[in-house]
This record gives C-alpha cells, structure tokens and sequence, in this order.
C-alpha cells in the first residue's frame, strides 16, 4: 500500500466520522457557545430582568404563605381569628343596599 492510497483510505473514513461529529447535539452547544458574542450590557439588562423576576416571585410565594397561614387557621379553628360581623335581619343575605350610603 502506498502512501497516496493511505491517505485517501484516511479521508474516505474521516469525512463520515466529521459529518457524525458536526452533526451532534454537543458541537451544535459548542457552536452557540463560540458564536455567542453578547455584549456586557446585554447580559446587565438580562441580569435586571431575572432579579426582578426573582423579587416578583418572592413577593407571590410570600403571599401564598399567607393565604395557607389564613386558611389553616380557619381549618382548625383558631380562636385567634377575628369573627364575622352579624348580619342585620331585615336584609337579605348577598344585599348591598345598605352599604352604598354607608361608602
């Protein structure tokens, strides 16, 4: 076998093998990785963003706390909760009539 034959042996398996290779989830990452040339200021201002949704967040799962909190306590009846006023007997239950002079 020559030399000029080893070679193009070599690149008829090569070319196959690179084609595999290129084609792969992992060179694609790479590519995105290489070709990802966002600047300083892009990345600050997606920074921003996430904190802020990160504070938003925060703020709902501590309102849920509190809705649960609530309603637990009136679950298991704590006395500690406030009771409902009483409702006048001569008003149907449901009826505003009485509170739109009182606003």
């Amino acid at each position: 076998m020559t030399f000029a034959f080893m070679v193009v042996l070599g690149l008829i398996v090569l070319i196959p093998v690179l084609a595999i290779v290129i084609d792969s989830p992992l060179s694609e990452a790479l590519a995105r990785r290489i070709g990802n040339t966002d600047s300083g200021t892009n990345q600050s201002a997606r920074i921003d963003a996430l904190e802020q949704e990160v504070q938003y967040l925060t703020q709902a799962v501590e309102g849920i706390r509190e809705e649960t909190a609530f309603v637990r306590a009136l679950v298991e009846g704590d006395e500690a909760l406030p009771a409902l006023p009483a409702r006048d007997a001569g008003r149907p239950a449901g009826s505003d009539a009485g509170n739109d002079a009182e606003r």
